[in-house]
């Protein structure tokens, strides 16, 4: 490839008014229209601050520029662009928005969650964001150590978190979060929360997990809802909040002594070997484990705090600790064994409810996803504002999923990333013709064509009637 047109002969020019470069934002803000996120806003976020007038408006710019790309207050001028005017009205000045955030009070926060969970249910029903979720459903609980610079930063400390394998002390804030998924979709946020740096993750588990669980039920998961977790939730609240609250659990054991003789005092002939489907890595070992064996038996957590003693299954899974001399000749006397082991009322059977566990490690996308999307920075040095931005960030990401389903199998499933590039950061021309019509002219042999005029098609359908 080479460019046709020699340099000087090449002239650029920022001056149609006409042009805009997010063509995607028309459908993708057409489906927060239909499910009403200004409503739900109006009604439920009450701010006193002057600077908190026409919430709905500046949520919604902030939801729009994240949908763009935005990661950070500065980035939400994209907006303003040639005809963007012309297509969305009331999109506010980065500086308007700032000012916005920065107003908010804790409880301001927790209204805009509230509109995250309201408006989920919402896409689930115009969506086919959740196939089988009155079937069968995941909801994954995990915590995440949002690396921050410098000390203006409101509530940021130093808290453990894993970079290649290594645990190692992260100044920042800490993000818990859980998604919802099913056997076929992608994992949905169902519920944000921001913390102080130094937060253990435990730390109001309990309370956000019964919240996440009555979220999960509003959006369609009505049959078996099973939630997992890793070590840091493996506590007598959180389990009981599921319990509480209907639902299955399947979280991590600690590998404390108790753990260590109830796995000792397994049978040998217990022990069933499986294959792995791919190859998983493991940090411990450092290196790719293909191969395991699994084996359960019944255990009574937590019996030395009172009223909290839970009976249910461990699930123990086993995999051989290599010999690193082994290449020099120096071949193993006997056998010894990791384990890794998993506390649950699974309903499945021992294979099924093994390899469900596993499968918790998708939270780990979503969160990537966000560090990729609009929670690369938390924007500002005030603790209730980057809460806030965490909470629109959740927004855009399951309205960005159920746009994706909208488009097609392809993109049902695809990163945020993909999305933004393929569906949203599309060029088109605005043409205005009688009637307050308005047609965008948008690149021809678009690869994604189809796709894209999918999710138009969907969106601009008469919604479904309502019942009386």
């Amino acid at each position: 490839m080479r460019l046709f047109h020699a340099a000087a002969r090449t002239h650029a020019s920022f001056d149609d008014e006409h042009v805009i470069a997010y063509a995607g934002l028309e459908p993708v803000m057409r489906l927060a229209e239909r499910c009403d996120l200004g409503g739900l806003v109006d009604e439920h976020v009450a701010i006193a601050d002057q600077l908190g007038v026409n919430a709905a408006a500046k949520i919604s710019s902030i939801v729009a520029g994240m949908a763009a790309g935005a990661d950070s207050i500065a980035d939400l001028d994209a907006l303003r662009h040639g005809g963007m005017d012309k297509l969305l009205a009331g999109i506010r000045a980065p500086s308007t928005l700032g000012s916005f955030l920065r107003c908010l009070k804790w409880g301001n926060v927790r209204q805009i969650e509230k509109v995250s969970r309201m408006l989920l249910a919402r896409l689930v029903a115009h969506t086919p964001l959740l196939p089988s979720a009155n079937v069968l459903a995941f909801l994954d609980l995990d915590s995440m150590q949002k690396r921050t610079y410098g000390y203006a930063k409101q509530g940021s400390g130093f808290g453990h978190t894993k970079i290649q394998g290594k645990s190692v002390l992260v100044r920042g804030l800490n993000v818990l979060a859980s998604t919802l998924s099913t056997p076929l979709a992608a994992p949905v946020i169902t519920g944000t929360r921001l913390r102080g740096g130094k937060a253990n993750s435990a730390r109001g588990a309990e309370s956000f997990m019964a919240e996440s669980i009555s979220t999960a039920r509003a959006a369609g998961a009505t049959g078996i809802l099973l939630v997992r977790g890793d070590s840091a939730f493996y506590t007598g609240a959180v389990i009981a909040a599921c319990r509480r609250a209907g639902a299955h659990f399947s979280i991590t054991a600690k590998m404390d002594p108790k753990i260590k003789a109830a796995i000792a005092a397994i049978d040998q002939g217990a022990w069933q070997a499986i294959e792995y489907p791919d190859a998983i890595w493991d940090e411990q070992a450092g290196c790719w484990v293909s191969d395991a064996e699994i084996a359960e038996t019944r255990y009574t957590a937590f019996a030395s705090k009172k009223g909290q003693a839970v009976t249910a299954r461990l699930i123990v899974r086993r995999v051989k600790r290599l010999n690193p001399q082994a290449s020099s000749g120096q071949d193993e006397l006997f056998s010894v064994y990791r384990h890794h082991a998993v506390f649950t009322d699974s309903p499945f059977h021992l294979v099924q409810a093994e390899e469900q566990h596993r499968d918790h490690a998708i939270v780990e996308q979503v969160f990537a996803d966000l560090s990729c999307g609009p929670l690369a920075h938390l924007p500002s040095g005030d603790f209730a504002a980057n809460a806030a931005w965490l909470t629109c960030a959740a927004i855009t990401h399951n309205l960005l999923r159920a746009t994706g389903c909208l488009a097609g199998p392809v993109h049902a499933k695809a990163r945020g990333a993909t999305l933004r590039r393929r569906l949203i950061a599309v060029p088109a021309r605005l043409a205005r013709h009688g009637r307050g019509h308005i047609t965008l002219h948008l690149p021809q042999h678009w690869r994604w064509q189809q796709a894209w005029m999918n999710v138009f098609d969907a969106v601009h359908d008469p919604p479904p009637a309502r019942a009386a």
